[in-house]
């Protein structure tokens, strides 16, 4: 059902690829917006129990476009560099195919969200997280599809 990937020689293994996905700070949304179009927005992730989750308010634009339709992208990308002299650039990249939905945020899934981002004490984040959970969603995202790429020399 998925594209195979065009450039063979550029795939990553699956280690390399988890390695990334665990690792990269930001990742990019892609959903299908009003209208046809896409909508990509730049979000805060986490990679926990095998699939991705978002932080995210109980409405928005991204929000509406899951309940529409769950059929969504994600990418993260890291070690850019650009070679000028080559015109090349190096990198470092997972795309995903999957399907989210909003779900209620859990202790669970906002602590690991949390730990990535910062040294936080367990107390301070309990008290975080007992503050905001009532009106905090997460998005989940289960994975269908998923290839990691880097750009070579």
């Amino acid at each position: 059902m998925f594209r195979e990937m065009r450039r063979i020689d550029k795939q990553m293994n699956e280690i390399e690829t988890l390695n990334l996905l665990e690792r990269a700070d930001e990742g990019i949304l892609g959903t299908m917006g009003d209208h046809g179009y896409p909508y990509t927005v730049v979000v805060n992730y986490v990679f926990f129990k095998d699939k991705i989750y978002i932080h995210s308010a109980q409405e928005g634009h991204k929000i509406d476009n899951i309940k529409q339709n769950n059929k969504v992208s994600f990418t993260v990308y890291d070690s850019v560099q650009i070679i000028p002299e080559k015109l090349n650039t190096l990198y470092e990249s997972v795309t995903i195919f999957g399907k989210a939905k909003v779900i209620d945020a859990t202790n669970d899934t906002l602590k690991a969200l949390v730990r990535k981002y910062s040294d936080i004490d367990d107390q301070i984040i309990n008290q975080m997280i007992d503050k905001e959970m009532h009106i905090t969603a997460m998005i989940e995202i289960e994975i269908e599809h998923m290839t990691g790429k880097r750009g070579k020399q």
